[in-house]
């Protein structure tokens, strides 16, 4: 008995034992895409750096318009010589011992022009990184729909294909049945051949635009997701004016422009800066005696010393007036650089406006010149069969019915191109 168990056992076991789950494949819509990449595309990483980095030197030129605080401690040894000072006139004792806090500050015109200046710097670096963000996420939306795109097509050709040979087999079934040429079916074939290397073509196509989405937005080089969209939702477009207001108070490159103007003109105040005077003050608090001790005898060894210096800028052979004169050929450049970003901003706002707005008009057209076109290579086969219709005239129905749906799929993704345009001077809407 117990053999028996020891033999039915193991059968038992691999037979109850359930295998392990397939690994899924990824199923990514846009906004999965978008944070994928925001999370691995190195020129965004290093754009959000770049906002860390000012940031922090915003904090340190904050820092330094604020009083500092240090202690030092330390000891002085000098060569006695059987005098108070010891060997070196300068010694105040054989032995010396500091032990001191110290409070130091500078005012200068200079420091606070600086300060603003950094913190024009950290806006532009704000802006920078803004742009980088809508940038990435036009990049994706481009290459998203472009995936979406090519596989439609892909689709379009495998139907034009079978659609195709369809004919093929049709017109070899009127043929021998003495109801066709045989240039019919040379036709049909011929058709058939192109629309099979169409295909490849596609899935070619398809391919490469998969490759070049996963190259952007994972971690790891694969090729295993799927993408998922509906070409038939068509996003809404809010009017000009509504995106005009947006514009202008969303974007990113003028915003940029803007803080580099002012970071230049607070590079002038700087430089202007160098001929004003700069007032310096120290205090000092503890021991700097010849005993490690707050009590010498009576004497009391602890105290402040306080020194305050005034620096008056005089004569520098013209190096401070050349750092002004630079100052300012820089803000200037920034003054143009600022107002072509105004103008670029409007005309492109207008541009991908009307360019969304054209596609938006196309696509209910060219879905309807799809449809139509369906019907029309339906009622060419029909006709065919009844003997009204050439072949030339299925092939030509055949043609016109696969140009249709591709263009319709061409102007779902210009439309969302040029939404993705429009996001980019404005933020979303």
């Amino acid at each position: 008995m117990t053999l028996l168990l020891s033999r039915v056992w193991p059968q038992t076991s691999a037979a109850t034992a359930a295998p392990p789950p397939p690994n899924p494949v990824p199923r990514l819509r846009l906004d999965d895409a978008i944070r994928l990449a925001k999370a691995n595309a190195p020129e965004f990483r290093a754009a959000l750096a770049d906002a860390g980095i000012a940031r922090e030197d915003r904090v340190q030129a904050r820092a330094a318009l604020a009083p500092s605080l240090a202690f030092t401690t330390g000891a002085i040894y000098t060569k006695p010589n059987g005098t108070d000072t010891g060997a070196f006139i300068g010694a105040n004792g054989p032995r010396e011992y500091l032990s001191r806090g110290a409070v130091h500050e500078t005012l200068s015109f200079a420091s606070v022009a600086d300060y603003r200046r950094v913190r024009a710097l950290a806006a532009l670096a704000r802006a920078r990184a803004e742009i980088a963000t809508r940038g990435l996420a036009l990049t994706v939306t481009r290459d998203f729909y472009d995936l979406i795109i090519s596989q439609r097509k892909y689709e379009n050709a495998q139907a034009a294909a079978d659609d195709a040979q369809q004919f093929v087999d049709l017109s070899k079934k009127l043929e021998n049945g003495g109801e066709a040429a045989h240039s019919d079916v040379v036709k049909a074939q011929l058709q058939a051949n192109d629309r099979k290397r169409d295909v490849e073509d596609a899935r070619l196509a398809a391919e490469q635009a998969k490759l070049g989405l996963a190259v952007l937005i994972f971690p790891t080089f694969t090729a295993d997701y799927e993408v998922v969209s509906d070409l038939s939702e068509v996003p809404a477009l809010p009017e000009f004016v509504h995106i005009q207001g947006l514009a202008a108070h969303n974007n990113p490159e003028i915003a940029a422009a803007d803080a580099a103007m002012q970071a230049a003109q607070h590079e002038v105040s700087a430089a202007f800066a160098g001929h004003l005077p700069s007032l310096s003050f120290d205090y000092f608090y503890g021991i700097d005696a010849n005993h490690y001790a707050t009590y010498t005898g009576d004497v009391h060894n602890l105290g402040y010393q306080a020194v305050a210096t005034l620096h008056l800028p005089i004569f520098d052979w013209g190096a401070t007036q050349s750092k002004v004169k630079q100052a300012q050929l820089r803000r200037d450049v920034a003054r143009v650089q600022l107002s072509a970003a105004h103008r670029t901003t409007l005309a492109n706002l207008r541009l991908f406006y009307d360019e969304a707005q054209t596609a938006r008009s196309q696509i209910d057209l060219l879905k309807q010149s799809a449809d139509l076109a369906a019907e029309s290579l339906r009622l060419a086969v029909l006709r065919y069969q009844g003997g009204e219709a050439t072949a030339l005239e299925v092939v030509d129905a055949q043609n016109a019915s696969v140009l249709a749906r591709n263009n319709y799929a061409d102007a779902a993704g210009r439309y969302r191109a040029a939404i993705a345009n429009l996001q980019m001077l404005t933020g979303n809407f």
